[in-house]
């Protein structure tokens, strides 16, 4: 499993959070807070928050990825690599938020 495979199978080096930490792009940052402020509903996402390498990385996270995604807690709880580990992943119903709307993250846990 690529180490940039986020536990939910979210594909790191795509994240526009980690291009903009990478490359250091303040314009990225804050297209990027604006795309995910509208899909979250909120207004707290901002440019100055994203900073990512990746949840299973070394380095800094945004920070939804490092302290609240329930995702993340789980498999990390369990020592999972990934939610690909999990018996349960068919049917869990915190992965299956992700996987349900992204057949590529699906074959990334089960690839």
């Amino acid at each position: 499993m690529r180490k940039l495979i986020a536990y939910c199978g979210l594909d790191c080096e795509k994240c526009d959070a980690r291009i903009a930490t990478l490359k250091n792009d303040d314009n990225l940052r804050k297209e990027t807070a604006r795309k995910w402020c509208e899909m979250n509903h909120t207004d707290q996402i901002t440019p100055e928050t994203i900073n990512c390498m990746g949840c299973r990385t070394d380095g800094i996270k945004f920070a939804y990825c490092d302290s609240m995604c329930p995702i993340r807690k789980c498999a990390m709880a369990k020592g999972y690599q990934t939610c690909g580990d999990c018996a349960e992943l068919d049917r869990c119903e915190k992965v299956g938020m992700v996987i349900s709307n992204n057949e590529e993250a699906r074959k990334n846990l089960k690839g």
